[in-house]
């Protein structure tokens, strides 16, 4: 099975367009408009995720994920045609149907084989090595993407071939045992859907430290996914400033830079993800690694803030760079943290939640800052996402009042 889960990371990280979708949306809106966007996008993943949990632990998992990818499928294809801001609107609602089906069901079905191969105590170590293959695959689609790109100077090609391992994910998904599928996949009423979703908000609200956890996953995770895409837009601008490559088309000198960050961002992330599980164990704890991680986070929001004010290009694409690196160091240890709290037959409801957390800080951040963006003179542009950085972080080291055990898992 650690293979299969494996292989759906690898070809989930397939999207050939994504280092490139804030660009290719720039083309047709303005910051403000890619804002509003991608606000709507996770205002639709409000809306659907956590009843999607629910189904998911109901119905079945794996008819989740096929669901999902479906939806993705659907989602690319009309991200490739469009010619209107309506249809980009409905294609990120198809894309919002993808997200919420499957943010939080492939974990929880990771966490049951886990269980049933009495190997509860490895989840961070098992999920970051998923999670570290999800980054080789973002690896090998940023070549792939970029060399496209590269060639045709058009995006949506990169849409379109995004098509390809998404199908083959739906294969890999027909593979995966029933047994996966949860306690609650067979044999029950259409009210227990509900009940699921109302007792996993409950225990979500109830339990204190589950709670922390979700009010942490919310503040890093939502930083990280409101600020991450905006590298594109600020490599471009770079690009376009920097006398290198001069003989090249704008879109071509953007993609060389773009394809180059992004390489060096994904596998350094990919080994972040591999060795999560380290930090917890130098940390202590899984409190104290997590505010290690807090306070390497607040670090590199001080550093894209100086790179920005100085105007020094370089020191701001390494703030990004290292701000996804600790993202993926954070995420296995915060998932796993969530689940730890989480009744099996809920997880997938429970890390729905704990994604919806991110999801609306992200609803509420992407539009405020597109619009912010918009409104700073060029050399400062970017400079909201580092304010918007230091602020959440400081907040979140100064409330920290847990007392967790002191733990290595």
């Amino acid at each position: 099975m650690l293979r299969r889960f494996r292989l759906y990371g690898f070809v989930k990280n397939q999207k050939y367009f994504e280092p490139f979708l804030y660009l290719a949306l720039l083309d047709k809106l303005s910051f403000a408009g890619v804002g509003m966007l991608i606000g709507f996008r996770e205002l639709c993943v409000i809306c659907l995720e956590i009843p999607s949990g629910a189904i998911a632990d109901v119905l079945g998992r794996r008819r989740s994920m096929i669901i999902s990818h479906l939806s993705y499928i659907a989602a690319f294809l009309t991200f490739a045609t469009a010619n209107s801001i309506w249809w980009l609107f409905a294609a990120m609602f198809m894309f919002s149907i993808g997200e919420a089906f499957r943010t939080g069901t492939h974990k929880a079905m990771i966490f049951t084989w886990l269980q049933m191969e009495n190997r509860s105590d490895e989840k961070i170590k098992i999920y970051g090595q998923t999670r570290s293959w999800s980054q080789l695959g973002s690896v090998l689609s940023i070549i792939i993407g970029a060399t496209l790109v590269f060639t045709t100077q058009r995006y949506d090609i990169v849409f379109m071939l995004s098509i390809v391992p998404y199908a083959i994910n739906i294969v890999n998904f027909m593979s995966y045992p029933k047994a996966l599928d949860g306690p609650h996949a067979t044999g029950v009423k259409p009210g227990q859907m509900l009940r699921t979703m109302v007792q996993s908000l409950r225990d979500a609200c109830g339990n204190r430290k589950l709670r922390r956890a979700l009010v942490e996953a919310m503040s890093f995770n939502g930083l990280h996914k409101s600020c991450k895409d905006w590298l594109g837009p600020l490599l471009g601008l770079i690009a376009l400033q920097a006398p290198l490559f001069v003989m090249m088309t704008d879109r071509r000198r953007e993609t060389l830079l773009v394809g180059a960050v992004y390489i060096v961002l994904y596998f350094l992330s990919s080994l972040a993800s591999r060795h999560s599980h380290l930090v917890v164990q130098r940390a202590g704890s899984v409190r104290r690694g997590s505010r290690w991680l807090w306070c390497a986070n607040l670090g590199v929001f001080l550093l894209l803030g100086v790179g920005i004010l100085t105007g020094l290009g370089v020191v701001a694409i390494i703030a990004f760079v290292a701000l996804s690196v600790v993202q993926n160091f954070w995420r296995p240890i915060i998932v796993s943290r969530v689940a730890q709290h989480a009744d099996d037959s809920q997880t997938a409801t429970i890390l729905s939640i704990e994604s919806q957390t991110k999801t609306l800080f992200t609803a509420i951040a992407a539009p405020v800052l597109g619009w912010s963006i918009g409104l700073m003179s060029e050399n400062l542009r970017f400079l909201p996402l580092a304010i918007l950085g230091i602020i959440i972080t400081a907040i979140m080291l100064l409330t920290d009042r847990s007392n967790e055990p002191k733990a290595s898992r």
